[in-house]
């Protein structure tokens, strides 16, 4: 027997518990913004994930806050510059990521509440995180408003990857080497999960006609 959740006769504070308990793990998007007065921001996004290759193109989704419905300082920065850099969280600077997670008046630098290191970006203005392992540069492709503007309602930021930044320690053989990266994944509530027991499962080829 299953129990039905019908979103419509809940609030969305409770449909939010289900997915992200749902849908797990989550990668994260750590993503560096530069306001139009030349304020740099940084925060997580575990809604976040790959579209297609050509171009090469990822999507995140800041939320409406769930307190007030106002939008996220990320999201008003990429809104005014059209940039922003996503850059890859690995298990040696989870403490400072989640230091960003704070909803920080927007005139707060999260560089320097977190400590992390301001890098240089090469196509567009926001940052990358020295600390990151891989980042990308990325130039806004769409934003898409889901929801009617309410808390917890939100968008779809997608952008294109002009640049990409990979560290050397990781890059193998034209491959990532996931072991050196060490990303994270989110889970539910503080909990988040490290990539260490993965197995291998060999799809088949179609055979040929």
């Amino acid at each position: 027997m299953s129990m039905l959740f019908d979103p419509t006769e809940h609030s969305f504070h409770e449909s939010h518990k289900l997915m992200i308990g749902s849908i797990i793990p989550r990668p994260i998007a750590f993503v560096s913004t530069m306001s139009k007065n030349g304020i740099l921001n940084l925060a997580p996004f575990s809604y976040f994930n790959g579209v297609c290759s050509n171009p090469p193109t990822i999507m995140f989704a800041p939320a409406r806050r769930g307190y007030d419905g106002k939008i996220k300082d990320t999201l008003k920065n990429i809104q005014d510059t059209n940039e922003f850099v996503v850059n890859i969280v690995s298990e040696d600077f989870v403490d400072e990521m989640v230091t960003c997670a704070t909803d920080f008046d927007p005139t707060v630098n999260e560089f320097d509440e977190s400590g992390l290191t301001p890098g240089s970006s090469q196509k567009v203005r926001p940052p990358t995180v020295e600390e990151s392992k891989i980042s990308f540069e990325c130039e806004l492709h769409k934003i898409i408003e889901i929801g009617d503007g309410s808390p917890g309602s939100g968008f779809i930021v997608i952008g294109t990857i002009v640049m990409f930044h990979i560290d050397d320690s990781v890059y193998e053989n034209g491959r990532i080497n996931l072991e050196k990266l060490g990303p994270v994944g989110r889970l539910s509530g503080n909990n988040y999960t490290k990539i260490t027991n993965t197995f291998e499962s060999i799809r088949k080829i179609k055979p040929d006609k």
